[in-house]
């Protein structure tokens, strides 16, 4: 009966459903060329914006298909879960900087996101399962991502304007690592405030979507509502090592989006 009553409030899939979401599209790219959201003033966002949902509804209809093998496999798991976690790394990586060094997330994602999981299956808070392990590590994944692209980029971009800063700190003493994490690191911490507003509004302004999910489901309040206090719990200790170990990377010149130079580059030889 709950399963019944929980498939009645869901969307329902169908030509509506279809149409709607293409309108919903075309809307987001269209106030994105209209206002010129991009850095450079142009319409590429647009067409990042398009891209990302035909890519959404290609990539989903994929995982839904392939969910139920996966999910009845150990192997096949494991496996799936290194594949999110290496487009995660190539993603946020990309898009951080596009020289040989973006490969260096894989640090902050994995050294996020790891020890949270394995305390989670020590502890039997989640099982060695796919429809369990899955969601689970995908919306950690998610979240490192999201802290690790905003830390990097905000650290980066306070670096590339604040040089003279970085070569006065180090004029005065400081070693290339310590300059740069005074400029770099008070503005990677803004890739927090997302999932700390996330977290200090739950229920208040927003209701997640691990839930909502659940509610649909079957789950009591209470279930839902401990579930959902897990995620955003975890999800803040995730983004937070996520971005301490970023800023570190940019720091000691390890993630750049250009060659150092002689000056900053000390990072290079240590």
């Amino acid at each position: 009966m709950a399963a019944r009553l929980a498939a009645s409030t869901l969307l329902p899939v169908n030509a509506t459903l279809g149409a709607v979401l293409a309108v919903l599209l075309v809307t987001a790219a269209g106030v994105a060329a209209w206002a010129r959201l991009a850095p450079d003033r142009g319409r590429g966002r647009a067409r990042e914006i398009v891209i990302a949902g035909v890519r959404a509804a290609v990539q989903l209809a994929a995982v839904s298909a392939l969910i139920g093998w996966v999910v009845r496999s150990l192997p096949l798991l494991f496996c799936f879960l290194v594949l999110m976690y290496a487009v995660a790394v190539r993603t946020a990586g990309r898009r951080i900087t596009r020289n040989r060094t973006w490969w260096w997330v894989a640090l902050p994602i994995g050294a996020g996101v790891a020890p949270v999981v394995a305390a989670l299956l020590l502890t039997g808070l989640v099982p060695v399962k796919g429809i369990a392990l899955i969601p689970v590590t995908g919306i950690l994944i998610g979240g490192a991502l999201t802290a690790t692209v905003l830390g990097g980029r905000r650290a980066l971009d306070e670096l590339a304007a604040r040089r003279g800063e970085v070569e006065a700190g180090m004029a005065i003493g400081l070693l290339d690592r310590e300059a740069r994490l005074e400029v770099a690191g008070p503005a990677a911490s803004d890739a927090l405030l997302p999932g700390l507003d996330q977290t200090r509004t739950v229920g208040l302004v927003t209701l997640p979507g691990s839930f909502v999910g659940m509610l649909l489901g079957g789950a009591s309040p209470l279930q839902a509502g401990a579930v959902q206090l897990f995620v955003l719990v975890a999800l803040m200790a995730v983004q937070a090592i996520a971005v301490a170990v970023v800023v570190e990377l940019v720091a000691r010149g390890r993630l750049h989006r250009d060659e150092p130079s002689r000056t900053l580059g000390g990072a290079e030889g240590e």
